[in-house]
């Protein structure tokens, strides 16, 4: 029935909230039901189940000059940005 509805409604800025909701909520029924087949929690026996990502997301780092920003960027992407030995010197963005 949740999944029914989640197919027949259009996916917009005006509906993701309530597709957001309808995914929690089936979520939790689907763990729910693990729950009570497996006995528990621990069991590796239950299948599992994912919820699909929805749309794009921004994030701003902020902060002093020279505090880092650049470099845990890039340590958390796994990418490369070059800076240099003084302030304000992020050279390329990621």
């Amino acid at each position: 029935e949740i999944e029914a509805e989640m197919a027949r409604t259009q996916k917009n800025k005006a509906t993701n909230y309530h597709l957001g909701t309808l995914k929690a909520k089936l979520a939790r029924l689907r763990s729910e039901l693990l729950i009570e087949q497996g006995g528990g929690g621990g069991s590796s026996s239950g299948e599992g189940f994912d919820v699909a990502r929805l749309g794009d997301a921004r994030v701003a780092l902020i902060g002093f000059p020279s505090v880092g920003k650049s470099t845990l960027l890039s340590t958390l992407t796994s990418t490369e940005s070059l800076a240099a030995n003084y302030e304000f010197t992020t050279l390329t963005c990621v």
